[in-house]
């Protein structure tokens, strides 16, 4: 069974702020003794953080609920309480995080380190020492914490590697990548013996390095989907070079040049853009007898395919992995192509981290929706009415005074009036049910 997953969607939800609370101090020739109720403490955040030694998203698989804790309630005495520690999730390298609902981009992880936050925790709510005023030195008034945001997340990890192993299946990318680099992947001869991204680093000599990624099912179809293809095509994306390893033996009685050119057709469906990034060729099992005059006519054949192209034709490097030969010059050449290459982005991956949008409030949205269910029963909804009601204290006849007045402010009455609501009728807000008074 596979251990690799690329794709997961998770819910977060932050942490609620802890509840402000009423209390009074006992103080002589004081009002009710002064407020003495404190501030909650800020609920914890949800951040996710690349974690540079992972490789998969295969954490996500058993676990997809992840919650940060409430923050602290307030006490007497003016104390504050205290703020809860964020979340941190680790993701990969190469992850992508989107809106599952509507599908926004909000961060790519790339750098080892990056944190985002994903789910913002709530305020803390206030307490009545906020609300003393001249007129009211001591209010019966507090606040519950702000809820935390919570948000459907799509997490989707296209690997991060320099060099690109692409090519058909059995044509030897698993071997060479287990010569050339610390990768022990699974080799044998037959056809999708890969079926996830394998990545290793090569070393050439002290700070001469790079990662690279055998890419597995591609065949003729890939870019529709057929077999294991687009699954794995995403993979490419991330890379600055390509690999193209070609049997050049036809072992398994295929001609080495109609793979080339379907395989090149796949890109090209894929992302045209792919077939500006540099490419090698490299003919493996040169071992066998035939691969000698295969190659020949291979040179003569792939010369007219770019006689006519805009891009320049790869250089051929001959190879035979499984005896390891001819890999040190291909390598030495991959290593330099590396250096000197610039990254084709294949579309707008230049979106950053600073660049991410808390989820917040839209604007746009009204503050509240009236709807009349039926006869005299109508129903408040709208995301800030809806957080004004979570963070009244209704154990508290002042702060239930102070939601009617926010509720008259923001026009609910009116709107209800508007509605056909006559006194009497009942108004429901998030299971809370009271009675309309005109």
């Amino acid at each position: 069974m596979s251990t690799f997953l690329d794709y997961a969607k998770v819910n977060v939800k932050a942490g609620k702020g802890g509840d402000g609370m009423v209390a009074f101090r006992r103080e002589k020739y004081v009002p009710d003794g002064g407020p003495a109720g404190g501030d909650g403490g800020r609920g914890g955040s949800v951040i996710f953080k690349v974690d540079e030694g992972l490789r998969t998203l295969m954490d996500f698989k058993y676990n997809r609920h992840f919650k940060a804790k409430p923050g602290e309630n307030g006490m007497s005495k003016s104390k504050y309480g205290a703020a809860a520690e964020d979340l941190v999730v680790a993701v990969p390298p190469g992850t992508i995080i989107k809106d599952a609902n509507t599908g926004q981009f909000i961060a790519d992880m790339l750098e080892n380190g990056q944190e985002v936050v994903v789910a913002q925790g709530g305020r803390g709510g206030r307490g009545n020492i906020r609300f003393a005023t001249h007129k009211n030195p001591a209010p019966a008034i507090a606040e519950n914490g702000e809820p935390g945001q919570e948000v459907d997340l799509i997490l989707e990890l296209k690997v991060l590697a320099d060099v690109a192993l692409i090519g058909y299946p059995s044509v030897g990318k698993s071997t060479l990548l287990s010569v050339i680099s610390n990768s022990k992947p699974k080799i044998a001869d037959y056809p999708f013996t890969t079926l996830s991204p394998n990545l290793g680093v090569v070393k050439l000599g002290y700070d001469q390095e790079f990662v690279v990624a055998d890419i597995p099912g591609l065949i003729e179809g890939a870019s529709q989907g057929v077999g294991l293809g687009t699954d794995f095509l995403k993979h490419i994306e991330r890379t600055n070079v390509l690999l193209h390893v070609i049997d050049m033996a036809g072992v398994h009685g295929r001609d080495p040049f109609d793979d080339f050119v379907k395989l090149m057709g796949e890109l090209e469906q894929y992302n045209e853009r792919l077939l500006l990034r540099p490419m090698v060729i490299v003919a493996n099992k040169m071992d066998q007898a035939a691969a000698e005059d295969n190659l020949l006519e291979f040179k003569a054949q792939l010369a007219n395919y770019y006689a006519d192209k805009e891009h320049s034709q790869p250089e051929i490097f001959q190879i035979s992995a499984w005896q390891t030969k001819g890999l040190d010059e291909l390598l030495k050449a991959t290593f330099n192509i590396v250096q000197e290459a610039d990254f084709v982005p294949l579309y707008n991956e230049t979106a950053t981290v600073e660049q991410y949008v808390h989820y917040q409030l839209d604007e746009e949205k009204p503050d509240f929706e009236i709807h009349r269910l039926n006869g005299d029963y109508y129903e408040i909804t709208g995301e800030k009415i809806e957080k004004l009601f979570q963070m009244t204290n209704m154990a508290h006849d002042e702060s239930v005074n102070r939601f009617v007045r926010q509720m008259r402010a923001m026009g609910i009455d009116q709107a209800l009036r508007e509605k056909g609501a006559k006194s009497g009728d009942t108004v429901d807000l998030m299971g809370f049910t009271f009675e309309f008074v005109d």
